[in-house]
């Protein structure tokens, strides 16, 4: 029978997808299979400016090429495709929600004035500092009568605790991590800490596994999901793929895109091997298919540190 477990993989379209994204694929789809649940496909495509539809056809096709199937969702999902641009009045009917409970305040900031007031956080972005959060009345209205602001979210003080699929029992601050995120660019683009919330929840997605990276936005979404009366989804953070030198991989790495890779294997099974392997799922690497796979996921055998990727070797 099945379980209920509805997992999803969540891609963003502005590249080709690199190895750390197919590890996160395959991972989360393992998960979900394992447990006999039911797969979702979402397209996050809510940047305008890096966005393409052609980056989200390639996606496709190269997770179907993986054998990382899904039930629901993608372009061709029934009833319209499965993309975050075409859910906006959603999005907005949250932030109506949230605004009635005093959780929003406009922010009047420029990049350039956040830049300056942001200390250097080993290549993380700094805590929003909360200076639009204090204005008055007046000033804001003085404010908004010279510049369109952003929306923020107020993010509570108040430790939230989950227990991590992979790491197990959290205990973390919302406002110390991430503090007051925008929920809404000045331009109207909705922002992802606000969609992903919204998507995940009327979705109906039960379990979310993702890099560890956004472990820190967890407690602040977690808090959004209760706030808009929804019950948040367990969550699973994995470990990221860094180079020798401890450099995150990302989509700037060409010779670990997709592109490159398929051009290297001609199948998929001695790709999906070495990942399996560098994901503790198989003790040396050997062609195997997806499906294979889904008898050796153990979640307690992924490692709980990132894992060091040489590319010369893939």
């Amino acid at each position: 029978m099945p379980s209920g477990v509805r997992g999803r993989f969540a891609p963003s379209p502005s590249g080709r997808m690199h190895l750390g994204n197919v590890l996160c694929a395959l991972l989360a789809w393992l998960s979900c299979r394992a447990q006999d649940g039911r797969m979702l496909l979402r397209i996050e495509d809510l940047d305008p400016q890096r966005s393409r539809p052609e980056y989200a056809r390639k996606i496709e096709e190269d997770l179907l090429w993986l054998g990382l199937d899904w039930d629901e969702g993608g372009l061709q999902a029934p009833g319209g495709p499965c993309v975050q641009s075409t859910r906006g009045a959603l999005y907005d009917a949250a932030l109506g929600r949230l605004k009635q409970q005093g959780l929003l305040y406009p922010c009047f900031c420029t990049r350039a004035e956040l830049h300056a007031a942001q200390a250097p956080h080993a290549g993380e972005t700094a805590v929003y500092d909360g200076r639009c959060r204090r204005l008055s009345a007046q000033q804001r209205s003085e404010l908004a009568a010279v510049r369109q602001p952003a929306l923020r979210v107020k993010a509570p003080g108040v430790p939230v605790e989950f227990c991590d699929l992979f790491l197990g029992p959290q205990r973390r601050s919302p406002a110390a991590e991430v503090g007051d995120v925008i929920v809404r660019r000045r331009d109207g683009v909705h922002a992802y800490q606000l969609a992903v919330v919204v998507d995940d929840a009327l979705m109906g997605v039960s379990e979310v596994v993702r890099g560890r990276d956004l472990l820190t936005s967890t407690a602040l979404q977690i808090f959004l999901h209760r706030s808009l009366g929804f019950s948040p989804p367990r969550y699973g953070h994995i470990p990221l793929l860094v180079a020798p030198d401890g450099r995150r991989l990302s989509k700037r790495e060409r010779d670990l895109d997709m592109g490159a890779l398929r051009a290297r294997y001609s199948s998929p099974e001695p790709l999906l091997g070495k990942l399996a392997q560098a994901a503790g799922l198989l003790a040396h690497p050997e062609p195997v298919t997806a499906r294979d796979l889904i008898a050796l996921y153990r979640p307690e055998a992924v490692p709980r540190r990132d894992i060091v990727i040489r590319p010369e070797e893939w």
